[in-house]
């Protein structure tokens, strides 16, 4: 993969560890948009996505609540949702990306392409150190069976979680109930 340049909002809070990251989700990413031939609004669509879901992940709590005071959601989910606010208060418009980039850490059932391929991507990075060949394997099979893969992946990601009996939110349920 080449290297990305990460240009974050004015008001990101990200580490140059967690910037390597984002620039590893934004080349999985591209790299897909590139192999399935998107076009380009679409493609701009999974950068900007990839680009800016951890802009906030690095931020403190109270900063997190603040922007986002309606959610009761755990301090580690709240980064893609005020992430997804202060780029809406800024002038971001595509629906595609904000919802991406809000339900990034939980899912959505309701997502088109540009939320499944940050879901993916966000997981598939190879940076992440744990099941790297599965990992690996999961991400060169995206550009031939898109949909087949997410499902592969949703019930990766989230498996252990609804076998362990944790409450979950009720749109990460849906999300897997969509993938049975």
């Amino acid at each position: 993969m080449n290297t990305v340049e990460i240009e974050l909002p004015a008001w990101g809070v990200a580490s140059p560890r967690r910037r390597a990251h984002i620039a590893r989700v934004t080349e999985l990413a591209l790299s897909w948009a590139d192999a399935l031939r998107v076009d380009k609004a679409e493609r701009d669509a999974w950068g900007d996505a990839a680009r800016w879901h951890d802009a906030l992940r690095d931020a403190g709590e109270a900063e997190l609540r603040a922007i986002v005071p309606h959610l009761d959601w755990p301090a580690s989910l709240l980064h893609g949702p005020a992430a997804a606010a202060r780029l809406a208060e800024n002038g971001e418009r595509r629906t595609a990306v904000l919802d991406a980039i809000f339900w990034h850490t939980v899912g959505n059932a309701r997502w088109d392409r540009t939320g499944r391929v940050l879901y993916m991507a966000d997981f598939l990075e190879p940076g992440r150190q744990f099941d790297r060949k599965e990992r690996a394997t999961l991400a060169a099979s995206v550009p031939d069976d898109l949909d087949g893969t997410f499902r592969k992946v949703v019930k990766l990601r989230l498996g252990e979680k609804i076998a362990s009996g944790d409450p979950l939110l009720p749109e990460t349920m849906a999300l897997w109930e969509s993938v049975q």
